[in-house]
């Protein structure tokens, strides 16, 4: 979940009621169940997978737990495997080194207080090293089906540009989308929005010829 440092610039207007509930329908009508791109075998090996995207694409993460998810999917298994061990598997990563460290003492914690149980709250998930309130609402959100909102830079950017949901920060965002979503979309509104700022609304050139919800964007500078 690579954070870009590239600029947003809001819009002067933000989206309305009707067209904000237009626009989650378009994308629900287009891909009614959306799926994280990270690929995970349970509630544990998603935890570890977002813990490793901080700052690193989903496709990197993925090509480097490929092998490892094969052989390691408990706490336990991961501790066993060691701090080396682990590093041999995700060296591709950036800041491999911090994450691994990371990873192998919250599977300690997972372990010790939680019985190697991921658990389902979000204080209990932030108190684990290398995990955010990001990463701790993907988690909820996929395995505990709770709707919450994991604002990355894709949904950042989305949220500015189409006016969706302005914010100065990350923050700011999430609770604004917390606000401004419906009920009915909230499930999988971070996934339709994550999706839609990786494939067609881009940081540097949106493909707004191909976007089936650009005349409800507020967006100035639409692409041809």
């Amino acid at each position: 979940m690579f954070f870009s440092a590239h600029v947003i610039k809001c819009p002067m207007a933000r989206m309305t009621k009707a067209e904000i509930t237009e626009f989650f329908a378009r994308l629900r009508g287009a891909n009614p169940t959306p799926k994280s791109d990270l690929e995970y075998t349970n509630a544990y090996t998603l935890l570890v997978a977002v813990v490793l995207s901080a700052q690193a694409t989903d496709e990197g993460v993925n090509r480097a737990t490929k092998d490892l998810f094969q052989i390691i999917d408990t706490p336990e298994g991961m501790v066993d495997l060691g701090l080396e061990g682990l590093k041999q598997h995700i060296k591709t990563i950036g800041l491999y080194n911090t994450k691994a460290q990371n990873v192998i003492k919250l599977s300690e914690i997972l372990i010790r207080e939680h019985n190697s149980q991921v658990p389902d709250t979000r204080d209990a998930l932030v108190a684990l090293p290398g995990v955010g309130r990001k990463t701790a609402n993907v988690v909820l959100n996929i395995i505990f089906q709770q709707p919450t909102m994991a604002v990355d830079t894709h949904i950042f950017r989305i949220s500015n540009r189409t006016g969706l949901a302005p914010g100065k920060n990350v923050d700011a965002v999430e609770q604004n989308l917390l606000k401004r979503v419906p009920d009915e979309f909230m499930m999988y509104a971070h996934h339709w929005l994550i999706l839609q700022g990786r494939y067609i609304c881009k940081a540097r050139k949106p493909v707004c010829s191909e976007c089936i919800v650009s005349d409800l964007c507020h967006f100035k500078d639409k692409t041809a």
